[in-house]
Order: C-alpha cells, then structure tokens, then sequence
C-alpha cells in the first residue's frame, strides 16, 4: 500500500487534509434520545474519497509505529526514535478519533433498529462505540466497500453477542422483582447452601492438607475455628465446646499470642491460594 517514500508524503501532505468533524450535536441527542426519535440523525458523513484518504492515513500511522516496534525488538530505540514512534502513535490516535466521530450517529442507529428495549442504553452506547473503534482497527479500505456498511454489521454482532452475555447472566442471577420470591427463604436458604458448600470445600483442604499446612498451622487453624476434621493426627481436646483465642491456643501449645497470629495468617493465607486454585481448576 506504502510503496514510496514520496507516495507517503503526498497522502500525509496538508493537500490531503480531511476536515474536522463536529460532534457538538452528540451530547444533546444522548441526552433525548427515544424510539420515538426520526431513524435519521444528523451527522457529519465524509465523501468517499475523504473515508479513503483518511483511513489510507489512519493506516499508515499505525505502520510506522510498527516499523518502530520491530526495530526495538532488535535493539533498543534511541530517544529520538522514541519520540518519532509516539508522534505517529499521536498521528494515529487523531485519524482514529475523528473516524469515530464522523460514525458515532451508527450506533444510535444500531440500537434504534436492534429496539433493545431491556438494556440500559448507556450501556448500549458503551458496547456499540467499543464495536465502532475496533471496525475501524480491522477495516480494510483498498477493498473498495463502505465503512458504513462494514461497521453496522459489526455493532449488530456486538449487540446481539451483549444481549445473549445479559440473558445468560439474568438465567444465572435474577434480579426482577418477584412477590412470591419475597415471601419465601429462598435468599437465606441459598446463602445457607453456598455457605455449607464452603465450609466443606475448606474442611476437605484441611483433611487432605492441600494447602500444604505444617503441623503446627493445622493444629492453630483447628484450635482457633473449632474444625472437627474427624482426623486423629490433630489433637483437638475432647472437652471443646467452641473455637479458642488467639491467648487460649498459645497457651495450650506454648507460643505467645503475637506468635500465634503470625502462623494463623500464614496458614490462612495458603487456603486462600488453595481455594483459590481449585476455583479456577
């Protein structure tokens, strides 16, 4: 695409400047906006040869930072090197922005036509300004088609992929309200369910020492929270009725109660790691 170095200067040369978009009108239909609203919004579109010129631009940024990236795999860059890469980095980030600006009327479009009633539309809008920067990251213009085209279909992906995301997460957690919920224990029978399964996923590490625990980590971890791990090899007093202070169990195993803090939080700390390892397992 980049044949020449005369080439390059020609399509960044001011000759070849596209102007500035306004956005001015962006905010204020945010502000307003409904179904209700004309699908036609204003906007500020470029002409076909300005969507060419500009993304020709937007590219050729973005291929002499890589040029910079590749030299600095081979050797460090030199500060001058440094600030000719974030120059173009900058070069690029504007082409981008003003891309984006010229194209921010296709979401509302987007959201307009999908008629996502059930969303909040600021997230709406988060989503499909996310989907407009990346369609202008992968966009080829030499191709000869519309960006307009190509970044409609990729904000309608990106809506329906958010939509099934929401419906999974409200099937998973439910948050309408419902009377007949209201009434019963569900919450607290849940939350009393949630609360076995990790007293017993925390007894099961202590019983098979998978958190790797000295024998003194488990005998303090015992003491302190009352665990009957049913395991003769950690002494618990027959005549416990309850977990002991931090002073009790030092002065059952003979270790002051600042030493029998220090072990407690690195024994905890290993069962955070160890839960956490079999949740991701």
């Amino acid at each position: 695409m980049f044949t020449s170095n005369a080439e390059a200067g020609k399509l960044m040369s001011d000759q070849n400047r596209v102007p500035g978009v306004d956005v001015g009108w962006y905010v204020p239909v945010l502000e307003r906006f409904s179904e209700a609203m004309p699908t036609t919004l204003t906007n500020t579109l470029f002409t076909s040869a300005q969507e060419r010129t500009i993304f020709l631009q937007y590219n050729y940024c973005r291929y002499r930072v890589l040029l910079h990236r590749k030299a600095h795999q081979r050797k460090a860059l030199s500060i001058k090197a440094v600030r000719d890469m974030l120059a173009w980095h900058e070069k690029a980030d504007h082409y981008r922005s003003q891309i984006a600006g010229a194209n921010l009327a296709l979401v509302l479009a987007m959201i307009k036509r999908m008629k996502l009633h059930d969303f909040d539309f600021a997230d709406l809008i988060s989503e499909g300004n996310l989907a407009l920067l990346r369609a202008i990251d992968k966009f080829d213009v030499t191709r000869g088609f519309k960006f307009s085209t190509y970044a409609c279909r990729a904000i309608i992906k990106a809506f329906s992929r958010f939509a099934t995301r929401r419906g999974k997460r409200k099937q998973i957690f439910p948050v309408e309200f419902d009377p007949e919920m209201e009434k019963s224990d569900h919450v607290e029978r849940k939350n009393a369910q949630v609360e076995a399964e990790s007293v017993e996923e925390l007894r099961q590490i202590l019983r098979t020492n998978a958190a790797d625990l000295s024998p003194m980590e488990q005998e303090i971890l015992t003491q302190r929270f009352a665990v009957n791990l049913e395991n003769p090899a950690i002494n618990t007093p027959t005549d416990q009725t309850g977990p002991l202070t931090l002073n009790q169990v030092g002065a059952l195993i003979g270790l002051t109660k600042e030493r029998v803090r220090q072990i407690q939080n690195k024994a905890m700390e290993k069962l955070r790691a160890a839960l956490q390892e079999r949740a991701l397992a």
